[in-house]
């Protein structure tokens, strides 16, 4: 019987590098998803309200959520989510990193709010005073509307809608965000 036996730091090496490999491809946006181009980051930076997502575990049971992005001193961005639980009402936040994947006029970029591991974050519809977004992931699993007001007239949100489902987005499942406390 012939057994090999490979050191442990080139396994534990090995598997490393194979995890940031997988993590580094996965932030691509899905095929047939183009985002927007012209985008100027500082336009975009500031608060943002969700007003519809696909669920996903790391926002479940959240209301008033929004996004606030900066810029931070390395040329990175800064971006904190914020919602408040509708079981207990407490806050919840989370703060990571985005960085651009590519050029920086085009609205793909990557974010981190766990270590090494990023996801991507693609604005594939921009309102021309960057009012709106529709912003989606790396794959048809995560998508969501976003607006610097709390809410969004319905021929704009009929446009969006119409927008992700010609993208393969089943706009079906989208949860509704709730902005009705004051403090927010």
């Amino acid at each position: 019987m012939f057994t090999s036996r490979i050191p442990r730091s080139l396994a534990i090496t090995a598997l490393l590098f194979s995890v940031l490999s997988l993590s580094a491809c996965s932030v691509a946006p899905p095929e047939g998803v183009t985002p927007v181009r012209g985008f100027q980051l500082e336009r975009y930076l500031g608060t943002w309200y969700e007003i519809a997502r696909l669920d996903h575990s790391f926002e479940r049971k959240l209301d008033n959520v929004s996004a606030r992005y900066s810029l931070r001193t390395d040329g990175d961005v800064q971006v904190i989510n914020a919602g408040y639980r509708t079981d207990s009402g407490r806050r919840k936040e989370a703060v990571g990193v985005a960085k651009f994947i590519g050029a920086q006029d085009v609205g793909s970029l990557k974010v981190s709010f766990f270590g090494p591991f990023y996801g991507g974050y693609h604005v594939v519809e921009l309102d021309e005073e960057y009012r709106w977004a529709l912003v989606v992931g790396q794959n048809h699993k995560y998508m969501w509307i976003l607006a610097r007001e709390k809410e969004l007239p319905q021929s704009i949100v009929d446009q969006l809608l119409a927008k992700a489902e010609a993208l393969g987005f089943d706009t079906s499942e989208l949860i509704w965000v709730e902005h009705d406390r004051a403090d927010t």
